[in-house]
């Protein structure tokens, strides 16, 4: 791509740029610039949601530019207040560093390995002592830090802001000045710690950062945005079965906004298989996703599977188990992963939800006591294969 491609892309998708103009300036200014992207290791998944500014990051990558993912080990332990309505609880630095291990296996699915860097905000944060903490809290208000949505909501409704929480958009916003970067980016939810690192900058004596910020992808509950939290989301390293069942999940009303976000078809490509046949166009959009983050004969397979269950078929390819006479089906359903714990599988059965061999099974006490093989369905696409010795 070049400058102009890039530069049209982003536009076209990003929600805010502080400013277009410092944007366009710095792309065409021939340095190579220094672009940051941050993210607290809450929880050690990436998903599509995230894919979305990271797969601008590697347009920007691909024109030579440097990508610094900044991991927050160090914010990490205060967690990011943004859009919360009650302090977080406290993560310990060593559950950070650990969750931070499969963030950076994920990133590189993305971003280019060899020319993304990965730095962690511990390196410069960690070694702020007390006086440099007053210099940095100076430089900001209480009022303008109370103007974030999220703070002025609890305060007005008398809920606690912990003196810990204020501190958290001051340390990101430092991360900029540490590193000097050129460009930040990140979802809306982010604009406000986005924009002081910008204003920290400036009074660092730094050149300004352009900020742009990219639109939140909504979940597969189609309310709220994606993530694993909300069990809403579609990760970028799931395996490929589920990671296909899931985009057939997606709401027909977002389909094109997951298409436009989260792939690099156009909407020539697209367009017409939502006006026709919005099924196939969830095809279309499961099997693009599965080759993005696996491969074309991954997605070939899953599909095949996916249109055989949905037939009333029974996969080929299924997981086989051998089981003792007189094991009751609850514990096989929780032993094989079928369901959470023997209670939910009790639920499970009661309500219709699983068969033997094609019969629906209402009988929670269920024995397998008869040697043979049988399939066992959760659903319409959990299938085990047991064997009764």
């Amino acid at each position: 791509m070049d400058i102009n491609t890039v530069y049209n892309n982003i536009s076209r998708d990003a929600v805010s740029i502080f400013s277009e103009e410092g944007f366009k300036e710095k792309l065409n200014s021939g340095k190579k610039l220094r672009i940051k992207m941050g993210a607290d290791p809450s929880r050690p998944d990436l998903h599509l949601g995230h894919s979305v500014v990271l797969r601008k990051l590697r347009m920007l990558q691909e024109l030579g530019h440097e990508i610094v993912f900044v991991i927050g080990d160090f914010t990490g332990m205060i967690g990011d207040p943004s859009g919360r309505s009650k302090t977080r609880i406290p993560l310990t630095f060593e559950q950070t560093r650990e969750n931070a291990k499969s963030y950076l296996e994920q990133v590189v699915k993305i971003l280019d390995k060899d020319k993304t860097i990965i730095m962690y905000n511990s390196e410069w944060l960690s070694s702020m002592n007390f006086a440099d903490v007053l210099q940095l809290a100076g430089r900001y208000t209480l009022a303008r830090i109370l103007e974030r949505d999220d703070f002025a909501k609890r305060y007005a409704e008398n809920k606690p802001i912990g003196l810990h929480e204020i501190f958290y958009p001051l340390m990101q916003g430092y991360d900029s000045v540490a590193l000097k970067a050129d460009i930040e980016v990140g979802g809306t939810d982010q604009t406000f710690n986005l924009l002081v690192g910008r204003e920290l900058q400036r009074d660092y004596n730094q050149t300004p950062q352009e900020v742009i910020t990219f639109p939140l992808l909504p979940g597969l509950d189609g309310v709220e945005k994606m993530s694993k939290s909300l069990d809403n989301y579609i990760g970028i390293s799931e395996p490929s079965e589920i990671m296909y069942e899931k985009c057939m999940k997606v709401p027909d009303n977002l389909l094109e906004t997951y298409f436009k976000l989260t792939t690099d078809l156009v909407e020539s490509t697209f367009m017409p298989y939502i006006s026709k046949d919005i099924r196939e166009a969830h095809v279309l959009y499961a099997k693009t996703i599965v080759t993005m983050y696996h491969d074309a004969q991954s997605a070939d397979a899953v599909e095949e599977r996916y249109r055989s269950v949905a037939s009333g078929g029974i996969p080929d390819q299924i997981e086989e188990i051998n089981i003792n006479n007189s094991t009751s089906l609850a514990d096989i359903l929780k032993d094989s992963n079928l369901a959470p714990s023997k209670s939910e599988a009790r639920r499970l059965i009661t309500g219709g939800a699983v068969k033997i061999s094609g019969e629906k099974i209402s009988d929670v006490n269920y024995i397998f006591d008869i040697v043979g093989e049988y399939i066992i369905q959760k659903g319409k696409n959990k299938f085990i294969k047991i064997n009764v010795i």
